[in-house]
């Protein structure tokens, strides 16, 4: 039996790495991509070579359109095969953009995080797929002023997931993720996560393996689509004034 073929964009690590190796535990062989050539997690890929699946990794910077418009094919050439799924997983984000963004922001924001999903979904359903998840953010629900250029194309992408879903029926489901706070860079103090925990409604910040979970539902979910799933501790449910790194600071 042929598994079914994934593509998860920015998956050579971190929360794309995880959502590969579920969907190789899931039955999926998955195609692996960075911005740069290089090689992915050697620890990713002795999972996914552990769990009977097949991986190849690609190199495409993203916020050019001709890569972009070409992954699709590449992958499905190596691996003599369509592209069954795709995860639109590859964020531009400019943690220090908090002030209002100029056009250069916006522009490699939403070429990332917007345009290149897009150009990815159309591609897939034009060689035979069936299935798009793209990673969101929580934000979306209630955004705040840190990152605007960043929050912006997120809006924009879970906008393009509800009108792709409409657009690219019945032959192609098309579903959203949304994140929290889920893996904490150095940014943030040694205390405060702890702190940020208390903030959500359910006492707890998301792991890589909840939101992998998900991704594979939505894979699977075959009577759904055009559907936003958050995965953040109720933290959607939320309206915070700030990003997450600067709330539940200590003093001083």
């Amino acid at each position: 039996m042929i598994r079914p073929l994934a593509l998860v964009t920015g998956s050579f690590r971190r929360l794309g790495a995880a959502i590969a190796q579920r969907l190789a535990e899931g039955g999926h062989d998955v195609a692996l991509h960075a911005t740069r050539p290089g090689e992915p997690d050697a620890a990713l890929v002795e999972a996914i070579e552990k769990a009977g699946a097949r991986c190849e990794w690609f190199a495409a910077d993203l916020a050019d359109g001709a890569a972009a418009a070409g992954l699709v094919a590449a992958v499905a050439a190596r691996f003599g095969r369509r592209v069954d799924l795709l995860v639109n997983n590859a964020s531009c984000f400019r943690a220090s953009d908090d002030a209002t963004p100029g056009a250069e922001s916006l522009v490699a924001h939403f070429a990332v995080n917007a345009a290149a999903p897009f150009v990815l979904a159309t591609a897939l359903a034009g060689q035979g797929g069936s299935a798009v998840v793209n990673i969101l953010d929580q934000r979306i629900a209630h955004p705040h002023r840190d990152q605007l250029a960043y929050t912006l194309s997120k809006q924009a992408l879970a906008e393009a997931t509800r009108t792709l879903a409409a657009a690219l029926a019945p032959a192609v489901r098309v579903n959203g993720v949304a994140p929290g706070l889920t893996l904490a860079t150095g940014d943030y103090d040694a205390d405060q996560l702890d702190r940020l925990r208390g903030l959500m409604p359910l006492g707890r910040l998301p792991t890589t393996d909840d939101v992998a979970d998900a991704v594979l539902f939505l894979a699977t979910a075959r009577s759904s689509t055009g559907q936003l799933l958050f995965v953040d501790g109720g933290a959607g449910m939320v309206r915070f004034e700030r990003d997450f790194v600067h709330l539940a600071r200590q003093p001083g």
